[in-house]
């Protein structure tokens, strides 16, 4: 998810961009850059690190005037973040500029393709594959329109491609394909930017496009046409939300806008997955197929909410592929003398890729010839670095320190991992494995369904205001949900919540009932019989003391509906990829109340986005 400005009109361009990029420096801040046409020529400037590190170089060595320009702060996902990979990225004459958001799924063919010509590329990135294809047709005699129509057609995946051309100084051209672009429209001038958030200082009226769109702005007007050049339109809307809310697409708080970016997040995790012949991929994976056989035993270690991910992991492992997995805490791994040998893989799950306790681990692990597999969302970081091999997220930034659209990819990357080492120890058949991935390209869908739903469940957060206590009670892949919504509730409303397996309930935790207590109870699928049977009766034991049982079950059953006090219905998706629905109202829930009581959502009290000390 990274942030990109356009603009052409009367004002300096280099302002606009850097001004617009200060305002969505939240999408990104592995590197900045930007890019102008000035007397036939690209001039620019880009840099590593935050937006600072170009403003600076730019106050140094300062850029010519112009008033048609581009610009781009990064989240990274092809290539490690540093002055080489970061946007704009030129053709190979220097005279096409283009900055980009998303995924190009058949880069590599394309690439191979342009090194057959003898073009040199020069970065890491799937973008510069871009820039080298749109001056070749600019080359040929097409004008930059034509020629971002005639590319995108190329390209596979989600992407934003907005470009100038040094001999065409009336013009910026932006393509989308399942990535956020919008139009920001002036007199006399004309804005393109990840979000309302890159122009609201200038403009408030707007312009939505569809999806295989190409878009022109000039200093007089704006046209619209589809990928294979016919004309089209786009919906133009006034924005009456504040800078403040513009950032946060118009939401109170950067977790809710976060909680509602999931489908995209998770559409993003599962980019590029495939090979051409259908078999899952991972680009990141070093090691090798004979090295993953040899792993006899799975050692997960992860913090707060990631270790949830790999309790689920952990069913998902075990049931695909017939492997021994345990999930530890980072911060006790060591610490008890862990057995370690070159048969073990330890998978470390970190959202900042920075968490000391878990860093300390995999060194730990090291030095016992484990292999190490870090799944993590920030391309560059340290535990990918030191790790054999890694599976990137692609969640972009999260902002809201209660993490939401991380926790959902991290269970994607887990759910590929598992998959993937089952496609090379043979524990399933290929036909398996599809259907599998196929149910896991269907669930932004699922998870855009349960969203729709979420005023019920902030008119259910509202009417627990007052509660001292929650607890949450799950089975099975249920189980590490009723965890994290524990969790939620503790870190953002500073409530008393427990999650329990509903299996240990006689066990003790049913002490702590009392009367309209709000008991939060994940239903497994039907499909699971007895699990769903069992977790029938854990409900009724609570609802029998008094509790108030607010049941997630999928939608359908109607044998639940006795024992709810309330219900919320879930997609109906396989038992082992429940937690990626089923976490989604509670997530709302936590945010809701917390809100309700009065709390900063976004950074609560006592805690920290990334735990960096032991």
């Amino acid at each position: 998810m990274c942030g990109i400005v356009g603009y052409v009109g009367e004002r300096s361009a280099q302002d606009v961009v850097i001004d617009g990029l200060r305002r969505l420096e939240y999408r990104g801040y592995d590197s900045a850059g930007v890019a102008l046409v000035h007397e036939g020529a690209i001039a620019g400037n880009k840099k590593a690190g935050k937006l600072a590190n170009l403003e600076k170089a730019i106050a140094e060595e300062p850029l010519p005037v112009s008033t048609i320009g581009l610009g781009h702060t990064r989240w990274a996902t092809h290539g490690a973040p540093n002055d080489r990979n970061a946007h704009p990225h030129r053709g190979y004459g220097g005279r096409i500029a283009v900055v980009h958001n998303g995924i190009i799924e058949n880069f590599d063919s394309l690439r191979g393709r342009l090194e057959d010509d003898d073009i040199q590329l020069v970065s890491e990135t799937d973008t510069e594959i871009v820039a080298h294809l749109l001056e070749l047709q600019v080359e040929s005699g097409e004008d930059l329109t034509t020629a971002m129509q005639r590319v995108c057609r190329r390209l596979e995946g989600a992407f934003t491609l907005v470009a100038i051309d040094a001999q065409d100084p009336d013009r910026v051209v932006a393509a989308r394909r399942n990535s956020p672009l919008v139009v920001g429209l002036g007199e006399g001038e004309n804005f393109l930017g990840s979000d309302v958030a890159a122009f609201i200082e200038f403009t408030r009226e707007a312009m939505e496009l569809d999806q295989d769109q190409v878009v022109t702005i000039t200093r007089s007007g704006v046209e619209v046409s589809n990928f294979d050049g016919t004309p089209a339109s786009g919906r133009v809307y006034h924005v009456d939300w504040d800078l403040s809310a513009a950032e946060k697409d118009g939401h109170d708080w950067f977790m809710r806008k976060e909680i509602f970016e999931q489908p995209r997040a998770v559409a993003d995790s599962l980019l590029g997955r495939r090979s051409r012949s259908g078999a899952l991929q991972l680009d990141e994976m070093r090691l090798s197929d004979q090295e993953l056989r040899d792993i006899d035993k799975i050692i997960i270690i992860a913090a707060g909410t990631s270790f949830y991910a790999g309790l689920v992991a952990k069913y998902a492992i075990e049931h695909w592929c017939r492997i021994p997995v345990e999930v530890e805490l980072s911060s006790e791994f060591r610490y008890r003398d862990p057995i370690l040998d070159y048969s073990t893989l330890v998978v470390a799950i970190s959202q900042s890729g920075e968490t000391a306790d878990t860093l300390q681990a995999i060194r730990h692990a090291r030095t016992q010839r484990s292999k190490v597999l870090a799944i993590c969302n920030t391309n560059g970081s340290t535990i990918p670095r030191e790790s054999d091999a890694v599976i990137y997220t692609h969640a972009g930034p999260e902002i809201g320190v209660a993490s939401t659209k991380g926790f959902l990819t991290q269970l994607v990357a887990c759910y590929l991992l598992a998959l993937y080492l089952a496609q090379v120890k043979g524990t399933r058949f290929g036909d398996e494995i599809n259907q599998v991935l196929q149910q896991l390209e269907s669930m932004p869908d699922h998870i855009s369904a349960v969203l729709e739903k979420s005023e019920q469940v902030y008119d259910l957060a509202r009417e627990h205001v007052d509660s001292r206590s929650v607890l949450f009670l799950g089975r099975h892949a249920g189980y590490p949900v009723a965890l994290e919504g524990a969790l939620k509730l503790k870190e953002l409303a500073y409530l008393h919540a427990e999650g329990f397996a509903a299996g240990e309930l006689k066990h003790g935790p049913i002490a702590l009932i009392e009367q309209d207590m709000p008991v939060l109870c994940v239903v497994p699928p039907r499909g699971r019989d007895q699990l769903h049977d069992k977790m029938i009766s854990g409900i009724q034991e609570v609802r029998a003391r008094g509790a108030r049982t607010v049941c997630l079950a999928e939608e359908g059953d109607s044998s639940i509906e006795p024992y709810a006090d309330v219900l919320i219905t879930l997609p109906r998706v396989p038992v082992l990829l429940q937690p990626l629905v089923a976490v989604v109202p509670l997530q709302l829930f936590a945010c809701e109340l917390a809100t309700a009581k009065g709390h900063d959502v976004d950074q609560p009290r006592n805690l920290a986005k990334s735990v960096t000390v032991e």
